[in-house]
């Protein structure tokens, strides 16, 4: 079971750097979602000058899936709840351009995405988001119950004599 997708709109911000290795850095800033994404699918450039770039890549679907309700738990409830972005380099009009390819609200997914190699960053989270996100996770997610583990004994004991006694038998 999934919920309705929503869509999303991701701002990226290339800032400089007064850094003799690198130039700038891309990262995501914002996330634009639902009723507050005002534009049609597409890339819109907001701001470009020297300092500060925004590209705003609207288009981006984001649903919440019920096999994910564990990734959807361990986000909210972590110490600043996120949304997850992972994005590449791509080149937009002769521009180079960072775009972001998906965007989760599971700390499980994002973890799949990064060991695989993609570049993940995260936004905060809003209140009505976190909200939403613990609901479906409280409805869809059930931890596993903890087993009582027994714990080894090397005191020695009938056990260990037993396993001995079937090594050598085994010589």
């Amino acid at each position: 079971m999934h919920t309705e997708a929503m869509p999303v709109g991701v701002v990226m911000q290339r800032r400089r750097l007064d850094n003799r290795w690198q130039s700038h850095q891309w990262r995501p800033l914002e996330v634009v979602a639902g009723d507050l994404l005002q534009r049609p699918p597409g890339v819109y450039c907001l701001r470009e000058d020297d300092a500060d770039s925004r590209w705003l890549h609207a288009g981006l679907e984001v649903a919440l899936y019920s096999d994910e309700g564990e990734g959807y738990h361990l986000n909210v409830n972590a110490p600043q709840p996120c949304w997850f972005i992972m994005w590449r380099m791509d080149e937009i009009d002769g521009v180079e351009v960072a775009v972001p390819k998906s965007v989760t609200l599971s700390y499980n997914e994002a973890a799949r995405l990064m060991d695989g190699g993609e570049q993940v960053d995260t936004v905060p989270l809003s209140e009505e988001m976190v909200a939403l996100v613990a609901g479906f996770a409280a409805e869809h997610y059930r931890p596993e119950p903890k087993r009582k583990r027994r714990k080894p004994s090397f005191e020695g004991g009938a056990v260990v004599q037993q396993m001995a006694d079937q090594e050598k038998g085994e010589a």
